[in-house]
C-alpha cells in the first residue's frame, strides 16, 4: 500500500455526519449487549424458572470463554489486510448480521416448549448466550479499533466520545426505559390501567416477569434487533479508516503481542483496570435494577410501573448532557472529571436507598437516579476517549499499532466487568434465597438486592477512583507523543 495512502490527515478534524456514523454503532452496541446484560439475568430466572445461581455460572462460564477468544480475535483483526472497503469496517457488516439473529435467539420462549427450569432449557440457555458472546467480539472489537482509527486530534477525540456516548445513551433510553414498558404492555394483561409514572399516564400492562410474557420479550427485542443491524450498517458507510497500520506492519503481529502489550504499557493495564472495576459496578446497577424496582420496596409494594419514567430521568444526563463534557474535561482536568462523576454517582445511589426506605417519597427515585445516570454514564463513557492515545502510546513504545490487540483486552475487560456484574449478583441472590418465578421475596432476599444494588457497587466506585489516580498519561506527554508519531509518520511518505 502506497505510503501517501496509509497516511491521509491523520490528525483530521471529523464532521458531525462522521461522528453521528461512528455513534450509531454504540447505540446499535448498546440495544443489543445492553438489553442482554440489563435484562437477561431477570428474564431467566422470572420467564425460564431458572434459578440464579445457575444464571450467574451461565454468564461465568461464557465469560471464561471469552478471556481466551478475546485476543484471538484482536490478533486476527489486527493482521487482517486493508481491504478496499477498510481494515475495521467488514467485520461491522459481515458479522453485524449474524451477531443481531443470535441474540434474538436468546429471548426465543424455549421455556414454553422445552419446560421451565429444565436441563434442556438451561442448555438452550447457555450455547445460545456463548455463540452470541463469541460472534460479538468480531463486531465489538474491530468496532473499538475503529475508534482509534479515525483521528489522532485529541479534541476531536473529545467531541467524538460526547457524540457517541450521546447516541449510546439513547440507546440506553430504550433499553433501560422502553424495554420493559414496551414489554410490559405486549404481555398478556387484565383490564386494569396501571399508572406508569409519566406525567399521569395511565395503561393497560401485563407482568412483564410471569413466563406468559414470554412471547413478547421475543417481539420486543426482535424490533431491537432489527434497528440494531439497520444502525450497524450506518456505521459501515459512514465512517472512514484514517490511521492503521499497512500490510507489512500487520504482518509483524503475533498473538504474544497481547502480553508484551500489557508488560510494556503502563496506561494499558491502568485503563483495562478502570474498564474492568468501571463496568462491573455499571451491570452491577443494570442488573439489579430490574429486581430492586420489581421487589426491593417491601411486600406488595414494588415501583415496576414506574420503571418508565425514573428510567426516562435518568436517561436525560446521558443524552442531553454529554456536550459539556469536553469543556468539564478541560475545566476539571482528565482525572478531576472522573472523580466528580464517581462521586456523583455515589450521591445517587445513596438516595435510590433513600427512596427503598421511604418508598412513597417518588422525588428520591427521580433525583437519585437521575444523580446515578449522570455519574455513571459520564464515568464509564469518557473514558473510551482514553482508550486511542492508549494505542499510541502503546505505539510510540514499540513502533507497532495494535489497535486491535488494545481493544481487544479493553473488550475483554469490559466484557469480564459485565459478566461480574451478572455473575456476583446472581449468586448474591441464591445466597440470600431470591424465589425464581415468585411474586413476592424474602427479607433476606430483598437485603441481597439492597447489597447488590447500593453498597457493592459504592464500594467498586472508590475503587475505580483508586485506580485512574495512577493513570500515567499527562496532556502534555499525549501531545508530545502525537507530535512525534506524526513526525515519524511523514518521513516514512
Amino acid at each position: 500500500m502506497a505510503a501517501n495512502a496509509k497516511h491521509p490527515n491523520e490528525f483530521a478534524h471529523l464532521s458531525t455526519g462522521d461522528r453521528l456514523a461512528y455513534g450509531s454503532g454504540d447505540f446499535a452496541q448498546n440495544l443489543i449487549f445492553g438489553t442482554v446484560g440489563g435484562w437477561l439475568l431477570f428474564y431467566l430466572t422470572s420467564i425460564d424458572g431458572i434459578s440464579a445461581g445457575v444464571g450467574a455460572t451461565i454468564f461465568l462460564v461464557v465469560r471464561w470463554i471469552n478471556v481466551f477468544w478475546d485476543p484471538w480475535v484482536g490478533a486476527v483483526i489486527d493482521k487482517s489486510k486493508i481491504k478496499r472497503n477498510g481494515k475495521y469496517r467488514p467485520y461491522l457488516l459481515n458479522f453485524g448480521i449474524p451477531l443481531v439473529i443470535l441474540a434474538a435467539l436468546l429471548f426465543l420462549p424455549v421455556g414454553k416448549v422445552l419446560g421451565t427450569n429444565t436441563v434442556a432449557t438451561i442448555s438452550y440457555a447457555t450455547l445460545s448466550y456463548a455463540a452470541t458472546a463469541l460472534v460479538y467480539s468480531f463486531v465489538n472489537i474491530p468496532y473499538g479499533a475503529l475508534n482509534a482509527s479515525l483521528t489522532r486530534d485529541e479534541e476531536e477525540v473529545n467531541k467524538l466520545t460526547s457524540v457517541r456516548m450521546m447516541l449510546a445513551n439513547t440507546g440506553n433510553l430504550l433499553v433501560y426505559t422502553l424495554f420493559p414498558l414496551l414489554v410490559q404492555m405486549a404481555a398478556p394483561k387484565d383490564n386494569k390501567l396501571t399508572d406508569t409514572g409519566l406525567f399521569g399516564l395511565k395503561l393497560h400492562m401485563g407482568n412483564w416477569a410471569d413466563p406468559s410474557a414470554a412471547g413478547a420479550w421475543f417481539k420486543v427485542f426482535g424490533v431491537y434487533m432489527i434497528l440494531g443491524a439497520i444502525l450497524l450498517f450506518i456505521t459501515y458507510r459512514g465512517t472512514k479508516e484514517r490511521v492503521i497500520a499497512s500490510d507489512e506492519e500487520s504482518d509483524q503481529v503475533k498473538y504474544s503481542d497481547l502480553f508484551a502489550e500489557l508488560r510494556r504499557n503502563t496506561a494499558l493495564r491502568v485503563l483495562g483496570g478502570f474498564f474492568l472495576v468501571a463496568f462491573t459496578f455499571m451491570f452491577f446497577q443494570n442488573t439489579v435494577w430490574a429486581y430492586f424496582m420489581q421487589f426491593n420496596f417491601g411486600g406488595g409494594t414494588g415501583k415496576s410501573a414506574m420503571m418508565a419514567s425514573v428510567g426516562l430521568i435518568g436517561s436525560i444526563p446521558g443524552i442531553f448532557l454529554v456536550t459539556l463534557w469536553p469543556w468539564l474535561r478541560r475545566v476539571l482536568g482528565k482525572k478531576g472529571f472522573f472523580y466528580t462523576f464517581l462521586i456523583i454517582f455515589t450521591a445517587g445511589t445513596l438516595l435510590l436507598w433513600g427512596w427503598s426506605k421511604a418508598p412513597s417519597a417518588n422525588w428520591m427515585g427521580f433525583l437519585g437516579r437521575f444523580l446515578q445516570q449522570w455519574g455513571l454514564t459520564s464515568a464509564t463513557g469518557f473514558m473510551w476517549a482514553l482508550v486511542p492515545e492508549v494505542v499510541s502510546n502503546g505505539e510510540y513504545i514499540s513502533g507497532k499499532r495494535v489497535a486491535g490487540i488494545i481493544n481487544a483486552i479493553m473488550g475483554l475487560f469490559f466484557k469480564i466487568g459485565l459478566a461480574l456484574g451478572g455473575i456476583i449478583p446472581g449468586f448474591i441472590l441464591q445466597f440470600a434465597k431470591f424465589k425464581s418465578s415468585s411474586t413476592t421475596q424474602s427479607a433476606s432476599a430483598q437485603s441481597g438486592i439492597e447489597f447488590s444494588m447500593i453498597w457493592l457497587p459504592i464500594i467498586f466506585a472508590v475503587l475505580a477512583a483508586i485506580i485512574m489516580s495512577r493513570y500515567p498519561l499527562s496532556d502534555a506527554y499525549v501531545a508530545k507523543m502525537n507530535a512525534e508519531l506524526k513526525a515519524k509518520d511523514s518521513v516514512t511518505q
